[in-house]
């Protein structure tokens, strides 16, 4: 089975690559999973790429995968997005800017009614 891997920013620096049509073999018994797609392209690529994709999301035909436990299905196109601009969830109090003040443009502080908003 063949699907598009297509990796962002680390996740390319690692791969070395910003693309690649990965065969992967299904086993008999079960569904092709987004983990196993992962496994090949580490495989591939080494561990500095396995490092990278411990800390992604990933897209399949631009859909959010919740588990990599998914099922992929021959064609389909994998996004590899390592964490963008110093880490996942730090405005829920983790990662490696919490509990440190937000910068606003001028190098002030923000005031915390004018912090990062979702768009």
């Amino acid at each position: 089975m063949t699907v598009t891997v297509r990796y962002f920013a680390a996740a390319r620096a690692a791969a070395g690559v910003a693309e690649e049509q990965l065969t992967v073999r299904r086993p008999e018994d079960r569904d092709m999973t987004v983990a196993m797609v992962l496994a090949e392209a580490a495989e591939r690529h080494g561990a500095a790429l396995h490092r990278v994709l411990l800390r992604c999301s990933y897209l399949l035909d631009e859909t959010a995968v919740h588990g990599t436990d998914t099922v992929v299905r021959h064609g389909q196109v994998l996004d590899v997005l390592p964490p963008f601009a110093g880490g996942a969830d730090n405005e829920l109090g983790r990662g490696p800017a919490a509990g440190r003040p937000i910068a606003c443009a001028g190098g002030t502080t923000c005031p915390a009614e004018n912090g990062p908003r979702s768009l």
